[in-house]
């Protein structure tokens, strides 16, 4: 009856101790923020625990829950090492995801519910503020200039606010995305309400009497922050601070200390060392700053995946949970021009195509107009979680959740301008039959006829490199196989191998070893298809006896392919004896 419950979705940090959940304990970073600065600004992306860090932050520091505290941070770092700001403030907090992204719509209720947080600001903390400061509040209209009046209030009577806005950034990269920079310009830029609003915040900041002590604010994007201050000139930016690396996200030994909890507490887990290697390949790699050893699990990824084997007694139908996906319409209006694939698709594919990239200076701000930039749109990759530092400091995809999703965008992409559109329902039934029968030659056959049939995605089929990128967004539409490429083995590099999912799919009958060759279409001949096809079969003996194939697919038959082809054409798939 006491066991701890898994708090996926749960972001209330009061609900979380109240109701018995589970809590990874962040408390630890509070003496740490309060000596980094006053006014900090952090991204991360979506899911990640910003939400839960801010409503911990919020019970701490709220001057009416002294009589909570102990309750509520019982068994914590900080309730043996309370700082002196503990229960010392006003907590004025506003939630942006709240607001909606309607053009049309958005600036009346970006009023609403900052009056709302005004409003119950008031009734919180009615005992310290008089009949004069609700008077003056009926009488101001708009967000800006209560606000103004709130912390001007807060400062003449020697209180002090704490300002937590979370999701800062949520509907402006909305009307962005969907209504174009016209319409984002005019909430941001100029005389845009959102523009004033944080005027009126910095300029409470530089007051003598300020009425603000500390501000915290969350977001998944810095643009939005330049545009509105034109940086965060208010305060200090810990994004891609080495100390806060694991201020959100669970570290290996949070993991190991989850999946030790539930066992012993009376649920049979799988086998503790195979699921942390499965957590770990599917959610885990995530690095914030170079200056760092320890990396990070995704926190709703870990969460769900948990959440779903207690349920179940199985790991997750499907591995990737859809609340963690960057949607496509995101990035849409980054990659696709003029209903063209633009050159960030470009940058995208050859991501994609080298599982990273080599190390770029992320950028800590930059404004909407530099978007396009490709260092700037290689940051926002960073930023939404779909690059991360490995520990040279170069960029790579960080797990298998995030390169599947990768592999989705390419497929909407060329989907999206009509390059590229195949049943993908069709073809995962085809790779089923791959899996477990055997039948791998539809699934290639089935490529190449549509290729042949769609003429447009041909311009994009040039290369050994973008054919291979091509197979692999299809290949993963299932995940039946764990697809690894350029995987060292043999003392070479297998194109691809295609793993089973054995924790998943132990019943999976075949695993293949595919070799791709490529000539380009003036450079074909009878003659240099065979030397090729010598060529694959000679490597695919090396790859298959390496442990690393032996190991994995023992068990299945594995079945090594040699697949040719010249230009977007396929003028070979042979299967040879491993």
């Amino acid at each position: 009856m006491n066991k701890k419950k898994i708090p996926y979705g749960i972001s209330s940090y009061k609900t979380i101790k109240q109701e018995n959940y589970y809590y990874v304990d962040k408390s630890r970073f509070i003496p740490l923020l309060e000596g980094t600065g006053t006014f900090l600004f952090l991204i991360r992306p979506r899911r990640f625990g910003k939400s839960s860090l801010l409503t911990m932050l919020e019970c701490y520091y709220d001057i009416v829950r002294k009589e909570e505290f102990n309750f509520l941070f019982q068994g914590t770092y900080i309730a043996d090492c309370p700082t002196p700001e503990k229960n010392a403030h006003l907590i004025l907090k506003f939630n942006f995801s709240q607001v909606s992204p309607d053009p049309e719509k958005v600036e009346a209720s970006f009023h609403a519910h900052a009056n709302n947080c005004f409003f119950f600001f008031g009734e919180k903390y009615k005992s310290f503020l008089d009949e004069k400061y609700f008077k003056m509040m009926e009488s101001h209209q708009h967000a800006h200039e209560k606000l103004e009046f709130l912390l001007n209030y807060i400062g003449f009577k020697g209180l002090k606010a704490y300002v937590l806005i979370d999701e800062y950034d949520n509907f402006t990269n909305t009307i962005l995305t969907t209504a174009g920079q016209k319409k984002y310009h005019e909430v941001t830029h100029g005389a845009g309400f959102l523009r004033h609003f944080f005027n009126v915040l910095k300029g409470a900041v530089d007051q003598s009497d300020s009425g603000i002590s500390r501000m915290f604010i969350t977001g998944v994007s810095p643009v939005t922050m330049d545009d509105v201050t034109s940086g965060f000139n208010i305060g200090r930016n810990i994004s891609l601070n080495p100390a806060f690396n694991k201020l959100l996200g669970f570290t290996e030994q949070d993991i190991i200390s989850i999946l030790k909890y539930y066992d012993d507490n009376g649920e049979r887990m799988p086998e503790p060392g195979n699921t942390l290697k499965v957590m770990k390949e599917w959610y885990n790699h995530y690095r914030f700053a170079t200056d760092t050893d320890e990396t990070l699990f995704n926190t709703d990824m870990a969460l769900y995946f948990v959440i779903n084997f207690l349920e179940s007694g199985k790991y997750p139908r499907n591995m990737i949970d859809q609340n963690v996906r960057i949607d496509y319409g995101k990035l849409r209006h980054l990659i696709v021009l003029d209903n063209r694939l633009n050159g960030n698709f470009s940058y995208l594919s050859k991501i994609i195509k080298t599982q990273g990239t080599s190390a770029v200076q992320i950028a800590e701000s930059f404004p909407v107009e530099r978007l396009m930039k490709p260092s700037n749109f290689i940051s926002l990759l960073f930023y939404f979680g779909l690059l991360s530092y490995t520990k040279s400091g170069e960029l790579q995809i960080p797990n298998r959740t995030v390169k599947l999703l990768m592999y989705g965008y390419l497929r909407e992409g060329y989907e999206d301008v009509n390059v590229f559109s195949v049943d993908l329902w069709h073809f995962a039934n085809l790779i089923r039959d791959m899996a477990y029968n055997g039948e791998w030659k539809p699934v290639f056959q089935f490529l190449a006829d549509e290729v042949k049939k769609q003429t447009s995605i041909r311009d994009y089929l040039t290369g050994e490199k973008v054919i291979q990128t091509f197979l692999l967004a299809y290949l993963n539409v299932t995940d039946y196989y764990l697809t690894r490429t350029e995987e060292e083995m043999g003392k070479g590099f297998a194109d691809i191998y295609m793993e089973p999912f054995a924790a998943k799919y132990p019943d999976v009958c075949h695993s293949y070893l595919i070799e791709l060759k490529y000539l380009a279409r003036a450079d074909f001949s009878e003659d240099k298809r065979k030397a090729l096809l010598d060529d694959a079969e000679n490597q695919l003996k090396k790859y298959s006896a390496d442990e690393r194939i032996i190991k994995p697919g023992q068990g299945t038959s594995l079945k090594c392919l040699a697949l040719i082809f010249c230009g977007w054409e396929m003028k070979a798939a042979v299967e040879y004896e491993s």
